[in-house]
Order: structure tokens, then sequence, then C-alpha cells
């Protein structure tokens, strides 16, 4: 049983940093592309970067310059530093990760969001 724990979120003010986690635990043959996703009240979820397994990272054009994404493979975790961080970027944040599991086929897996709120 596969399962994607994020932490790390927090009240910041603006100007602020933060680093989120998301940890992959269970029978993990191996996880593909991984993501960070982020949904603020009314409305819709949105991409926020994205990182293969060799490292190719993607971020949206909103953030890039003040995030950064990366993971570590041995450990099975995805990383989000968060600088600079503006009101607009109160969210909840969401990981994702594309897991084949042992015995299992490949499917996209969701952690169940952290909370970053930006406020002075």
């Amino acid at each position: 049983q596969v399962q994607l724990v994020e932490s790390g979120g927090d009240l910041v003010q603006p100007g602020g940093s933060l680093r989120l986690s998301c940890a992959a635990s269970g029978s993990i043959y191996i996880i593909y592309d991984m993501g960070w996703y982020r949904q603020a009240p009314g409305k819709q979820r949105e991409l926020v970067a994205t990182i293969t397994h060799g490292g190719i990272t993607n971020v949206a054009a909103s953030v890039k310059g003040r995030f950064t994404i990366s993971r570590d493979n041995a450990k099975n975790t995805m990383y989000l530093q968060m600088n600079n961080l503006e009101p607009d970027d109160t969210s909840v944040y969401y990981c994702n990760a594309r897991i084949k599991p042992l015995r299992v086929p490949t499917s996209d897996y969701w952690g169940q969001g952290t909370q970053v709120t930006v406020s002075s």
C-alpha cells in the first residue's frame, strides 16, 4: 500500500520562506514523475512544479525564480523550496507521484495536502 505524506506547511509572512516535503512509503518499485499542485479556496487545482525521475524540472511561470523543486530518489522524497512568498501563494499544496508499486500496476497517487498561508 503506497502513501504520500506532505509536511512543512505553515503560516508565514510575505517575503518569507518555507520548505515542503513529500515522502512516499510502502512497497515501491520505482517512482517516475513527481509534482506539486496547489488549490486556493474557490479556485481550481493548479500545477506548481514537476520533476522527472532523472531530475528534469518544470516550474509554473507564476512561481519561477521563487520556488525550486527537487527530489531524493534514495529517500523517495520530493521537496519544494519556496522563497519570497506572496499572499497569492496561499493554498493547500498537494504532492502527486506516478508510482510503480511491487506487484501492482503503475498509478498516480496524491497526498492529503498541507496548508500554506502567507499573511502579515
